[in-house]
C-alpha cells in the first residue's frame, strides 16, 4: 500500500504582504452568513498551498439599495478606505480587495479577532492614541457608520475599523462615537499625515481612487484634507446630520 503525500502545514500570513496574497490567490470557502449585516456578509476560510486564514466576503450582487449611495458601489468604497488607509500609514483597515467569489465580484478582506477582554463601550470613551487616528481617518473618508462594533482594539495596542461601505459621500456625513476630540487640536503626526496625503490624493492615489470612486468623490476627499489642514482642528458635528450612528453598538 502506497504512502499518502504530507500534506503541508497551512499558516496564518505573517504580515500584510502575504495577506494581500493570500486574499488574491487564496480559494475561498464560505462558511457562514452574518445575520446583523445590512447587506450579504459572508464568512468563510480562504487559503492557498501555504497559507490560510478566515476573510469577509461582500458580493456587490447582495448589496442593499441606499438611497443616497449609488447602487453596487459599496465593495467600491470598502477598497478606497483600505487604500487610504495604507496612504496614512496608520493601517486603521484590514488587507482589502476587490476579487471574483463565490457569487461574483465583492470585497474580500482578512478577518481580524480583536481582543475579547476589551469592554467596547468602555473603550471607545478613552483618550487612545489609535482611536484619535481613526477619528482623522473617518474625517477625511467621510465614515458615515462608525459604530463601536465596527472598532477593533488588538492585544498589541493596535485598532482595526471595518465596514466602510458607506464612507466618501459628497455630502458632510461624519456619523461615529469618536467625537471625544471634537473642535481640539489635530497632533502633529496627524498634520504631517494629511499634509502628505494631500499630495497623494493628487496624484498615484487619486488615481487609485478613480476606479471606485466618482471624480465628484476624489475631489470632496481632497477637500475635507485640504480643510482639516486649513483648521488645524478635528470636525464638529455640524448639525444639519445625526452626530452619531444609530444603533451604537
Amino acid at each position: 500500500m502506497s504512502e499518502q503525500p504530507a500534506v503541508p502545514d497551512l499558516r496564518p500570513p505573517a504580515d500584510d504582504t502575504e495577506a494581500t496574497r493570500l486574499l488574491t490567490e487564496g480559494v475561498i470557502d464560505l462558511e457562514g452568513r452574518m445575520l446583523d449585516a445590512s447587506n450579504v456578509t459572508l464568512v468563510g476560510a480562504i487559503r492557498t498551498a501555504e497559507l490560510a486564514a478566515e476573510c469577509v466576503y461582500k458580493p456587490v450582487a447582495g448589496e442593499r439599495p441606499l438611497w443616497d449611495f449609488p447602487d453596487g458601489t459599496l465593495a467600491g468604497r470598502e477598497i478606497s478606505a483600505y487604500l487610504v488607509s495604507e496612504a496614512t500609514g496608520w493601517h486603521v483597515v484590514p488587507p482589502t480587495l476587490l476579487r471574483e467569489g463565490p457569487f461574483g465580484p465583492g470585497m474580500v478582506q482578512l478577518w481580524i479577532d480583536g481582543d475579547e477582554d476589551v469592554d467596547l463601550a468602555a473603550f471607545v470613551r478613552r483618550d487612545d492614541p489609535a482611536l484619535r487616528r481613526m477619528a482623522v481617518f473617518d474625517a477625511v473618508v467621510n465614515n458615515a457608520d462608525r459604530k463601536g462594533g465596527h472598532i477593533i482594539p488588538m492585544p498589541d495596542g493596535h485598532v482595526y475599523g471595518v465596514d466602510h461601505g458607506i464612507c466618501f459621500s459628497v455630502e458632510p456625513k461624519l456619523r461615529t462615537l469618536l467625537w471625544r476630540w471634537a473642535g481640539k487640536p489635530l497632533t502633529a503626526e496627524a498634520l504631517e499625515v494629511l499634509d502628505r496625503l494631500g499630495d497623494e490624493l493628487r496624484g498615484d492615489l487619486g488615481e487609485q481612487l478613480h476606479e471606485h470612486l466618482t471624480r465628484a468623490e476624489v475631489r470632496c476627499t481632497q477637500r475635507r484634507v485640504a480643510e482639516l489642514l486649513r483648521t488645524g482642528r478635528h470636525p464638529e458635528p455640524s448639525g444639519e446630520w445625526p452626530a452619531l450612528p444609530w444603533p451604537p453598538f
